[in-house]
């Protein structure tokens, strides 16, 4: 059967331009978009969602589920003094599957109501709980990579692996994930190149190359982080370079690097031909002082961006807050620091927080013919003013003021999840 969905529609095929059909119609079948129209003929059974906005599901590229009933803490530390003291003993529940099963479910919930459609998400070190995670997500109707954690060296007693476990463990949990879903992937996950020995990286790029699954870590996230990588690894020339010496950074949309707050020339260039996906966490490199991310000079480089709520470095699953804070990162990165560079304008954000993000997945984030039907009905009724507002002006003010009460409805692949 065909479908339609009628509302004021509105989205980005390009950083550049929105593409807006007041009054219009979302034409899709079985799980693929068919098309957007003013016009639409008997063919189709028409939902009616008039005066809503319809925009597509929103993807969230780094989140990690084990970090949810950490939102709001910590923020007066920097990144390794708050890894030590709020996340891996945070993340070391995970082995007790009742408190596992009680929190991803909060944390599956959370992405539902907020309309994050699509995620790439860290789970533990912990086999059982993170394929209770992936099952979950599944359930629930929603899209994401999974990784379960790999960490080896420089990780408290209780938050460790022997390396021989950590890659029999990841071999396992590819092996009885892969395929068992049909919108949920296995990921490997380094969690970063300070708690991985380089014989498990090798291991861990070896895995990713014989199953052919794509990879998720961090990269020049905090000066101090840097510092240490570099003590770490003198063999290589700088962050970027261990992950490629030890065959993680695999090419073509099959890596995602979160942060790069730091990123240098060279490293801007590794990114750019390997064709990496950079994930910019706004409120995360605010939170733990890494700094301000230069995400304008990333794209003018060629480099794919995508945006991140990075839970619980970050406090807001919401990725209409994310949009915001991105925005106004930007605009203090050009006022005080390189204006060389033009700030982030609200397409090139929505862009990055849906269709951008979504390369990562394929054809997602878009209503363009072909892309999954991923898309969200936006009631903002209770936002509205004395003036009339266009479509745009409604999105920018949903996404700024606005919140997960007003998501009516979250479609994926043409089902209705919520």
């Amino acid at each position: 059967m065909k479908n339609a969905v009628k509302g004021d529609i509105i989205y980005a095929s390009s950083p550049d331009k929105f593409e807006i059909f007041e009054d219009g119609y979302l034409l899709f079948e079985n799980d693929k978009i068919i098309g957007v129209t003013n016009e639409i003929n008997d063919d189709y059974e028409v939902i009616d969602y008039s005066k809503k906005l319809i925009i597509p599901g929103f993807v969230d590229i780094h989140i990690h589920a084990p970090q949810i009933n950490n939102i709001g803490l910590g923020a007066d530390k920097e990144l390794m003094d708050w890894l030590e003291t709020y996340t891996f003993p945070e993340e070391a529940k995970y082995k007790d599957m009742e408190f596992a099963q009680k929190s991803y479910e909060k944390f599956v919930n959370k992405l539902l109501n907020n309309g994050t459609t699509s995620s790439v998400v860290f789970g533990s070190i912990y086999n059982e709980s993170t394929e209770y995670l992936m099952n979950l997500m599944d359930k629930t109707g929603l899209r994401a990579y999974i990784g379960k954690v790999n960490m080896d060296r420089n990780s408290p007693d209780f938050y460790i692996e022997k390396t021989q476990d950590s890659v029999k463990n990841t071999v396992k949990f590819v092996e009885d994930t892969i395929g068992k879903y049909k919108n949920i992937k296995p990921i490997i996950t380094p969690r970063f190149v300070p708690s991985c020995t380089s014989e498990l990286m090798t291991k861990l790029g070896e895995i990713a190359k014989k199953y052919d699954l794509k990879i998720q870590s961090h990269l020049s996230e905090n000066r101090r982080e840097i510092k240490f990588v570099n003590e770490l690894h003198p063999e290589c020339n700088c962050y970027v370079d261990v992950y490629d010496k030890y065959g993680l950074l695999r090419d073509n949309l099959n890596t995602v690097m979160a942060h790069c707050v730091w990123t240098d020339e060279h490293e801007m260039q590794m990114l750019k031909s390997k064709q990496v996906m950079v994930a910019h966490s706004p409120y995360s490199n605010g939170n733990i002082s890494s700094g301000i991310s230069p995400v304008s000079k990333l794209l003018k480089n060629g480099v794919n961006v995508g945006l991140a709520s990075d839970v619980s470095g970050g406090h807001e699953i919401f990725m209409g807050k994310v949009i915001v804070m991105a925005s106004i990162l930007s605009n203090m990165r050009w006022v005080h620091i390189d204006n060389a560079y033009p700030q982030l304008k609200f397409e090139q954000l929505f862009y990055m927080a849906t269709k951008g993000g979504g390369k990562f997945f394929g054809d997602v984030g878009s209503f363009e013919k072909g892309y999954k039907a991923d898309f969200l009905v936006i009631d903002d009724d209770s936002l509205s003013d004395s003036n009339d507002r266009t479509v745009r002006e409604r999105l920018q003010r949903f996404l700024y003021i606005g919140d997960d009460r007003n998501i009516q409805s979250v479609y994926v692949d043409g089902k209705k999840i919520k």
